[in-house]
């Protein structure tokens, strides 16, 4: 009788993704905010069946959080909603705690109740300071407005797609209990293609599918990956804030939903030795209306100048921004040639050994992929890195080292990060050095030779499987 007290919202899958991707289409239309906001508040105040809206940020090193209002504080506060900065690392200071949280009401989703719960709807927000002034740790903020920047004065549109890779072990909270448990145990031994319908990972892969439909990703393909239990769900690119809204959420609705199965979905980027490692192939393209400023068919590989000349941009900075994409003592690891690694900077069309590929593309299509990056990347630190470097970026003046590679371990990455004027202009000098202090904090908590065989403080200092208690077992 109890379950019939409670009516809360649950809408079926076709109109979610009918809702989510009409707001997505307003989004990259650029709909006037406030026009969105009274649409937005409208809805939450006619419709009874909600109970509160769940509002996420993203700290300095890409973890999500997230606050649920009651949904009728907060239609009447949603310009006065405060938190506590300090509890979040790299954020403020004890003695200057409380920061501001505005709403995004353009990046508003509607959620599926038998994943997330029913009566709640998802927005995402925007760390402020005491003035209202955007917050410098807030790296979405600083990504959307330099998306904002290249629309407003060249009229170009900066697009992505991600391809996020990751694993399913068995039980809940796996990476937690690593420690105790002393490894990973795959939910499933099949791979590449093969795997059969019934099997656990291709049911997990069907479920969180479904889910990033109806949130309105424009789904393309899924599969199994190469490693055992490995898998990727692949979408379609979209405007640069929006596709790195949607990393966060690819892996907050992955991990929900192996939760609900008893299991975990895990980003780290190489949390079993002997297999491949998780990347986040990352491909980017300008477009100004409907030209795809990438593409040339007389080209060398298809590509225009302008893509030819952001990709080497983005190599000769390759050394300063690899902490930025590859960001713990972990995603080292995955640079490991021996497993398809992407540690060369150089580009190539076929090489897959190289930080940057060319795909085979047309005029739409054409695009620039970034391999080198991990899936535990902040996605709007590592996209506004990119954008800011493939288009601002120096233009070296010769030829590339083609024998140069990335650092193969944290702390020579922190070095070049710490030495590079570039990244200090471009994160400023409070951020660039709050950054390195971070990655430096939990590398100083590993061993500083990795050595062939994945250690246990490696995952557990990691900064998206910490907590409090586990931090202090140190």
């Amino acid at each position: 009788m109890a379950a019939l007290l409670r009516d809360f919202l649950e809408i079926s899958y076709e109109e979610l993704e009918e809702l989510n991707l009409e707001a997505k289409a307003q989004r990259a239309a650029r709909t006037p905010i406030d026009q969105i906001q009274e649409q937005r508040l409208k809805y939450l105040t006619d419709t009874k069946g909600i109970k509160a809206v769940t509002v996420c940020f993203s700290d300095l090193e890409g973890r999500l959080h997230m606050l649920d209002y009651d949904k009728k504080f907060l239609v009447k506060s949603a310009d006065n909603l405060t938190f506590d900065g300090s509890s979040i690392r790299g954020f403020t200071a004890q003695k200057e705690s409380d920061l501001r949280l505005g709403i995004d009401w353009s990046a508003f989703y509607w959620l599926p109740a038998d994943v997330f719960g029913p009566g709640k709807v998802f927005v995402f927000g925007e760390v402020l300071e005491k003035d209202g002034t955007p917050y410098t740790a807030d790296l979405r903020s600083r990504l959307k407005q330099l998306a904002e920047k290249l629309y407003t004065e060249k009229g170009i549109v900066a697009n992505a797609a991600n391809e996020i890779e990751g694993f399913l072990f068995a039980g809940q909270h796996a990476e937690q209990s690593y420690f105790e448990n002393g490894g990973f145990e795959f939910a499933s031994t099949t791979g590449y293609y093969h795997t059969l319908p019934g099997d656990p990972l291709r049911q997990f892969i069907d479920s969180a599918a479904e889910v990033q439909r109806a949130m309105g990703f424009s789904n393309e393909k899924d599969h199994p990956e190469v490693a055992p239990s490995q898998f990727e769900m692949n979408y379609s690119y979209t405007e640069v804030t929006i596709a790195a809204d949607q990393i966060q959420l690819y892996k907050l609705l992955c991990r929900q939903v192996a939760a609900l199965k008893n299991m975990t979905a895990s980003f780290l980027p190489k949390p079993v030795t002997g297999v491949n490692g998780n990347g986040m192939h990352t491909n980017l393209s300008l477009s100004e209306g409907k030209t795809n400023l990438f593409y040339d068919p007389k080209g060398k590989d298809s590509l225009s100048s302008t893509g030819w000349d952001f990709i080497q941009r983005i190599l000769h900075s390759a050394r300063d921004i690899c902490l930025i994409l590859n960001s713990s003592v972990n995603s080292y690891r995955r640079l490991d040639p021996h497993f398809e690694a992407p540690n060369q900077i150089k580009a190539s069309a076929v090489d897959r050994g190289s930080m940057v590929r060319i795909p085979i593309g047309n005029e739409r299509s054409a695009r620039v992929e970034v391999r080198s990056i991990a899936p535990d990347a902040n996605p709007y630190l590592a996209l506004y890195t990119l954008l800011s470097a493939g288009i601002y970026g120096e233009l070296p003046s010769g030829p590339l080292n083609p024998e140069k590679t990335l650092p193969d371990n944290i702390y020579d990455a922190i070095a070049d990060f710490r030495a590079s004027s570039y990244v200090k202009s471009l994160l400023g000098e409070e951020i660039h050095e709050k950054y390195a202090d971070l990655k430096l904090g939990s590398a100083e908590r590993c061993p500083a030779k990795l050595g062939t065989i994945i250690k246990k403080s490696e995952v557990q200092f990691h900064h998206e499987v910490y907590n409090q208690y586990i931090w202090s077992k140190f």
